[in-house]
């Protein structure tokens, strides 16, 4: 209780004094100006005054140049200072009512004043007095200044005075302020939540054994790596791995962002860098966190207007220098991550500063079967769920979309109001965050459903026949958010290198769609617009990236740290009209390719459209009985199982072909 109360008073006495004094000088100032109300006049209304015998006093005050006029009690009961006064109602309470003139010289003002009171009865005459005075308001606003001076130096400026607030976070902007967790505030999350990622755990890990035991890497003459850069896409686990970092280092750890260092007064980044540093070196040995460094890290000296300041760069050179200068920071490690490591600075990527870059990709089967049983372990779950199917279904998935494909899981079951998550809401789940949210009130046309329901068969039918083609696990025209009017769904191969009989397949494949609309209605529509842009930019990667065209040759022109403003291109105006016609053969050769194949096959394009027009989702067991057995080999597990299919009145045109995520998609 008497801490508590010693708390207090070294928190809040000191913004009293402040309150306080600023009170006392604003009530000084008004009691002033409540003594003495001032009106200045003209020198001709002065001289009425003085003609009408109003006048009490005069005085001139020489140092300023100034004449003070005082008037008779029975003159300011007159009409017309009444009504002076009605218009001013502080002036009311006042104790003087004074006027003021200023003069240009002693010596005119003393003749003026003799020759207004020749006009008057000498009897009358009241003369003026000279005096010298010093003006109180200039001492109380001289005083006012100072004491706000001295109160800003000692409970502003002063280290630990408690005052704390939007004026203390103004005068101390090149403070840091970062989340620090130690041993009275650590995080609870560990290495056994991080699911997957056995590489980059083991990386990271070594950091803070090193912490807890370094005796076992020096007694070999090693040396802890200074800097630990955790480089992947969005979604993959790396600011969770760093909080696992922070639960189980033992040492401090100051968690930051790299955007918590720009700030738009110049220095005040350079500086907060400096302060970071020094609370490390203070609570050494320490690690230091920054997400997102990308922020602050970016190449020094690309596309920056000659003449013109970047805080960034300045912000960065005190970075690199704290990291690896003159001075050395034992004990201080420094782990970072980004999902943007082209555009760091290569200073800040030697080793020296970040001697370690840890590439966190997106899971493979095994990581995802991991990361869906720990995302799984909090639900309710059918016996018969088969987790392993699952991460077969979800390729391309990041951990963050895995967590949110289970929470999906557990909404969707909680809104039919069952007792488990069944193996249909995790298929439900899977397609809402694929192809976003079923509309339910969408209208079309039979005639854009006709439409809808050809295209996807098209897609399906070429991609069941291709050789090379993923194989399909389901295809729909229940309109979706972000597959527009119907989708289909293929489960990819998990592999990393792509022959170019393989690529062909896939450009086959997504123009079936529109090839079946021109076989079938004898023209074609704006519903392959994202099949076309996927054509274009794998046929541009076949010619120009991965050198898979005899014209252009081995040749690629992909330049991984080029910016994307650039104005220039790394090929001539006729190798670029070569490139173009190049692209159009592939295309054309893949659109032909597909049309022929749909002709042979009508039979069952037709079948298969009419059935999704029935039922709108058909799976790939659906498409078994009715075309039979796809002869390609293909990836077990795929799901065979007939789901309830979802009973929507108004399906969608397939404007978007919805794949899972792959390799293919980034090409």
């Amino acid at each position: 209780m008497k801490q508590r109360e010693k708390k207090f008073v070294q928190h809040n006495v000191p913004q009293s004094i402040f309150i306080l004094a600023i009170l006392a000088i604003l009530a000084l100032l008004f009691y002033y100006n409540k003594e003495k109300s001032v009106m200045s006049i003209s020198e001709k209304r002065f001289e009425e005054m003085m003609l009408n015998q109003e006048v009490k006093s005069v005085t001139l005050i020489t140092n300023q140049y100034l004449v003070e006029v005082v008037l008779k009690e029975d003159a300011l009961r007159k009409p017309r200072y009444q009504q002076e006064l009605a218009g001013r109602p502080a002036w009311k309470n006042s104790k003087r009512l004074i006027y003021t003139f200023r003069i240009p010289n002693f010596d005119i003002f003393d003749k003026k004043f003799g020759a207004i009171e020749a006009k008057i009865d000498p009897e009358a005459r009241i003369g003026y007095s000279c005096q010298e005075r010093s003006e109180p308001t200039s001492f109380i606003n001289w005083s006012f200044l100072l004491t706000l001076f001295v109160i800003y130096w000692f409970f502003i400026r002063k280290p630990g005075s408690g005052m704390t607030g939007p004026g203390t976070q103004l005068f101390n902007m090149n403070t840091l302020k970062a989340t620090i967790f130690d041993k009275n505030n650590q995080l609870k999350v560990t290495f056994q939540d991080v699911a997957g990622m056995k590489e980059a755990k083991e990386e990271v890990k070594e950091v803070v054994d090193f912490l807890k035991t370094p005796d076992k890497f020096t007694l070999l003459g090693g040396k802890i790596p200074k800097g630990v850069l955790l480089v992947g896409p969005p979604g993959t686990g790396k600011t969770l791995l760093a909080k696992a970092v922070a639960g189980e280092a033992g040492v401090p750890v100051i968690c930051l962002s790299g955007s918590d260092f720009v700030e738009m007064f110049v220095g005040i980044g350079a500086a907060r860098v400096r302060d970071l540093f020094k609370k490390a070196k203070e609570k050494a040995p320490c690690i230091i966190f920054i997400d997102e460094i990308d922020a602050v890290g970016r190449t020094r000296g690309k596309a920056n207007m000659p003449g013109v300041n970047d805080e960034r760069e300045n912000t960065l050179n005190s970075l690199l220098v704290e990291m690896d200068g003159v001075s050395t920071n034992s004990g201080v490690i420094v782990i970072a991550a980004t999902n943007r490591p082209e555009v760091l600075d290569p200073a800040l990527l030697r080793p020296g500063r970040f001697d370690r870059q840890v590439s966190i990709e997106n899971p493979d089967i095994l990581d995802r079967e991991a990361i869906i049983r720990c995302h799984s372990k909090r639900l309710k779950l059918e016996r018969h769920i088969r987790i392993k199917q699952l991460a077969e279904q979800t390729p391309g998935f990041s951990g963050a979309d895995l967590s949110n494909m289970c929470n999906e899981a557990a909404l969707i079951a909680a809104r039919k109001s069952r007792k488990f998550v069944t193996i249909t809401d995790f298929h439900a789940a899977i397609d809402r965050i694929i192809g976003g949210l079923e509309k339910k009130n969408k209208l079309i046309s039979p005639e854009e459903k006709k439409i809808v329901a050809y295209h996807e068969a098209g897609h399906a039918i070429a991609g069941w026949f291709l050789e090379h083609a993923h194989p399909l696990v389901k295809v729909s025209i229940v309109p979706r958010g972000i597959a527009a009017l119907g989708y289909a769904q293929y489960l990819p191969k998990e592999q990393f290198i792509y022959q170019e009989d393989q690529l062909l397949d896939e450009l086959a494949m997504a123009l079936g769609g529109r090839a079946a609309e021109e076989l079938i209605f004898g023209k074609i529509s704006t519903g392959a617009v994202n099949d076309l842009e996927r054509t274009s930019k794998l046929a541009y990667s076949m010619v120009t990236v991965y050198g898979m065209n005899p014209k252009v040759g081995h040749l690629s022109f992909q330049n991984s740290k080029q910016l994307d403003y650039t104005f220039t291109k790394p090929y001539s105006e006729k190798t670029a009209y070569t490139i173009d016609e190049e692209v159009k053969v592939i295309v054309d050769s893949a659109y032909e390719r597909v049309k022929t194949l749909l002709k042979e096959k009508m039979d069952q394009l037709t079948l298969l459209a009419e059935a999704l027009l029935v039922r709108e989702t058909i799976f790939k067991s659906d498409l078994e009985r009715l075309i039979g057995k796809r002869f390609v080999k293909e990836v077990k597990n795929i799901p065979t199982e007939d789901t309830p299919t979802p009973q929507v009145s108004r399906p969608e045109s397939d404007d978007d072909q919805a794949m899972f995520p792959n390799e293919l998609e980034q090409v």
